[in-house]
């Protein structure tokens, strides 16, 4: 797996991906510690809403933002988002106001809603062999985990020497690090599409009718869905569960959470030889085949378990989960791959991180809403029913025999496009 590093090109932008996801790490921790500060005990939220306008920067931006850019070079997008998340990230020590925070997230994330579709979509241009590119998606579903992992760890040892206000200074470092790794890339030009530009609309909804018209990306939009209800649960309601439920110690919340990774991290490794013997849709299917089950076992654990007899449970039913969750999340750009031509790639990436994305609208308020009003049990069953569809979605759109080719090309008609799935 790690041959791929060979690649010069990649290496670096993998370096830059790790380096920006280390100063993410550090921005989530600080900006909670920050609201805390701000809000005391209506921190939440604030966090919360904060959570919320990402989503919708995500959700709303990305499709127009890579509409806008489509015909500019890439490396100059790139390096121009790092540059804003770090003027946003150096905003962050001066706030005294709430409302501040909701404004330079806005801008940080609208900045992120730029890099990472553009990013993703690059890929596939610089490793064009597929067995390299299953490599690559490994490698950045293990970069996902240990920042994960190691962001609360490195926090918590900065935080014995320095206030959280330095760390925001991390963050900072990370994005113009990014930037600097970016600089140094021969980013590949990807072909400028002939003829007439198409309008603005056309380029902002067409990855999303590729998605819509293709039966494997219909699959991949119900899979998110599912997808959405265990990380909801996990991120929302692992500290709610470990501190008052079972009246763990504040470290036992980042073993649970480190199972969850670990879990995600295995099935990433073995992601490679996975797909190589069984396919996408078999790794995909399982891992969306699993989540349903483990979530119901997390509600029933949540409504029965004490104190004495919850930690064990927790502990395996994160790990499944979060391996659950990889089987499906890794291959994922593997499709997207095959359903674009070079010049619908950056659209499709960033339907996929839209679309994906506004799942968790809908779970993360199934997670904390319900989970606050009516117990914890109740959300992660919730939860189950969310899962329970988007599994469903995901096996009814992809039968087992569909054949999948290159998407229609930029300026497509709409028949065209629906020829296509």
């Amino acid at each position: 797996m790690f041959a791929v590093l060979r690649n010069g090109v990649y290496a670096r932008l993998f370096c830059a991906q790790i380096v920006a996801l280390a100063g993410t790490g550090l921005l989530t921790i600080a900006l909670g510690l920050l609201a805390y500060d701000l809000a005391g005990r209506n921190s939440g939220a604030v966090l919360g809403t904060a959570l919320t306008i990402k989503m919708l920067a995500y959700v709303g931006l990305a499709p127009v933002i890579t509409a806008l850019v489509a015909r500019l070079p890439r490396k100059p997008v790139l390096i121009g988002a790092d540059l804003v998340r770090a003027a946003m990230a150096l905003c962050l020590p001066f706030i005294t106001e709430t409302w501040q925070i909701y404004v330079v997230i806005f801008l940080l994330q609208s900045a992120s809603a730029t890099f990472t579709p553009a990013f993703q979509s690059l890929i596939p241009l610089i490793l064009k062999d597929p067995r390299d590119y299953t490599y690559a998606l490994s490698l950045s579903r293990l970069a996902y985990d240990m920042e994960a992992l190691v962001s609360p760890a490195a926090a918590a040892l900065l935080l014995t020497v320095m206030s959280y206000n330095r760390l925001f200074i991390g963050t900072v470092a990370g994005f113009l690090a990014s930037a600097i790794l970016v600089a140094m890339t021969a980013i590949p030009r990807s072909a400028a599409p002939g003829g007439p530009q198409p309008s603005l609309w056309h380029r902002t909804t067409l990855g999303t009718r590729i998605f819509w018209h293709n039966r494997r990306l219909r699959s991949l939009l119900a899979l998110n869905l599912a997808v959405s209800a265990p990380n909801a649960l996990v991120l929302v309601n692992t500290v709610v569960y470990v501190r008052d439920s079972l009246h763990r110690p504040g470290s036992d919340l980042a073993v649970a959470l480190a199972c969850f990774g670990a879990g995600s991290m295995a099935v990433a490794l073995a992601a490679p030889r996975l797909l190589d013997r069984f396919g996408d849709r078999a790794v995909m299917m399982t891992g969306a085949a699993l989540i349903p089950p483990a979530l119901a076992g997390a509600a029933a654990m949540m409504f029965l378990a004490t104190a004495e007899t919850g930690w064990w449970p927790l502990l395996a039913l994160w790990l499944l989960l979060g391996a659950a969750t990889s089987a499906v999340l890794t291959p994922s750009s593997r499709l997207l791959r095959e359903a674009s031509t070079e010049g619908t790639l950056p659209y499709v990436f960033t339907a996929q991180f839209s679309l994906s994305h506004a799942c968790y609208i809908l779970s993360y308020p199934l997670a904390g809403w319900i989970g606050a009003a009516a117990g914890l049990g109740w959300a992660a069953a919730a939860l189950t029913i969310l899962a329970i569809l988007g599994s469903a979605g995901g096996f009814l759109f992809w039968p087992g025999k569909t054949p999948l080719g290159p998407g229609p090309a930029l300026g497509s008609d709409p028949a065209a496009i629906k020829e296509h799935s």
